[in-house]
């Protein structure tokens, strides 16, 4: 079940979070792009995005027997360019053991979510080149818009 994140989701949230930021390779010290994961950081990106007084926070968990597995986090604003709504997904990970359709049940969620806030485009983002993450976005009609690059100083 795809459902809205709660207060009572926040161990467990830190915990995936935790794991997104390790399957990330932000854990690797010396390797690509080294970022320390903070407890009180994670759990302050959780509660920011499932906070009912931030009407553009986007806070979606995949619930699997009462316990989340997944998180869908996401923020909608105005484009700095024009008067266009967008959503950005500021992180998605779902526990490895129980992905499958909860992929496609989050996107849906996630982009009619997008949709009632007014976007007219809802982003999602790839870590490092995961050909199956990209084969997903682009069968469900995602185009690559931008590429970043980043330079450790």
């Amino acid at each position: 079940m795809i459902r809205p994140g709660a207060r009572s989701d926040t161990a467990r949230a830190i915990e995936l979070l935790r794991d997104s930021h390790d399957a990330a390779g932000f854990a690797r010290q010396g390797e690509g792009f080294f970022v320390p994961f903070l407890r009180e950081y994670a759990e302050r990106v959780f509660v920011r995005h499932h906070d009912m007084m931030n009407m553009n926070a986007c806070c979606l968990v995949h619930d699997v027997n009462g316990t989340a597995q997944g998180l869908l986090l996401a923020m909608a604003y105005e484009h700095p360019f024009g008067p266009v709504w967008i959503s950005a997904e500021t992180v998605w990970w779902i526990d490895p053991a129980h992905r499958g359709r909860a992929a496609i049940r989050m996107l849906d969620a996630y982009e009619a979510w997008a949709a009632s806030k007014g976007c007219k485009f809802a982003g999602m983002a790839g870590m490092g080149d995961d050909p199956l993450v990209a084969k997903l976005y682009l069968r469900r009609g995602y185009a690559v818009a931008e590429k970043h690059f980043l330079k450790a100083l």
